[in-house]
């Protein structure tokens, strides 16, 4: 399998007023194109945290993050200045939350737009793919037609279900078709048969366009679905380095 993410001696600890708190202890390993890694454990082991760094939201404390590309070159991410940072990110990265976060007074088409629309306004984009409105449009539509939701297009976020809301957060994640997606509890807030289903839209898109998918998930039977299930206990990732 081709590597995708490395990552080599991560730590992440942060300052409170007890002392340092360690929330990651010297995890190394890799992340393979095409696959769905789900990351399992209990409250607190240090998942969202790891998740965050893996998608470049946070820096680690100690450690190195490398991105592979097709050519087999190495980019570590925090070496780029933040603009630059900011593009790498918009490009190459998709991310789910437990919450959704869409924005209310947008529709659901204007929020799944939303990174492509950034994209395009930024001044240092040197990418010659993603040049008009309607290019986007059309990657929206279609995003939208295979997740169900093509007819709710027009509907604020608030009048949207709770498995509407998360299928839109979907679709803005896949919008610039990305190398990898990071869910975070994408379906905690869902009831299981929804949940379930969500899953399985993810599955297929994995399947249909080879998208990497990196799941935090408390939900033993959805990462059980996954091609490698990662557990993290006291700060450390058992199983990364697996094929």
């Amino acid at each position: 399998m081709q590597e995708l993410i490395r990552i080599e001696g991560i730590q992440k600890s942060f300052s409170t007023h007890a002392g340092s708190l360690e929330v990651i202890k010297d995890v190394s390993g890799i992340f393979y194109r095409g696959e769905i890694a789900s990351i399992v454990g209990l409250s607190g082991a240090g998942k969202s945290t790891l998740l965050h760094i893996l998608g470049t939201l946070d820096k680690p404390t100690a450690g190195k993050v490398e991105y592979v590309d097709n050519e087999g070159v190495c980019i570590n991410p925090f070496s780029l200045e933040s603009n630059a940072l900011a593009s790498f990110r918009n490009r190459r990265i998709g991310f789910i939350f437990q919450f959704h976060y869409l924005l209310p007074e947008f529709t659901a088409l204007e929020n799944i737009l939303m990174p492509g629309l950034i994209h395009l306004s930024r001044s240092d984009t040197k990418d010659t793919t993603l040049l008009s409105r309607d290019y986007l449009l059309d990657q929206a539509y279609r995003l939208m037609s295979e997740l169900g939701i093509y007819a709710r297009k027009d509907h604020k976020a608030g009048e949207l279900s709770g498995g509407e809301q998360q299928r839109t957060a979907a679709a803005r994640a896949l919008l610039l078709e990305p190398e990898v997606v990071f869910a975070d509890e994408p379906t905690g807030n869902l009831d299981s048969y929804t949940g379930d289903e969500l899953f399985r839209l993810l599955i297929r898109i994995n399947e249909k366009k080879g998208t990497t998918f990196v799941i935090v998930t408390h939900n033993e039977y959805l990462s059980k679905k996954c091609h490698r299930v990662l557990e993290m206990k006291d700060g450390r990732l058992d199983g990364l380095s697996a094929s």
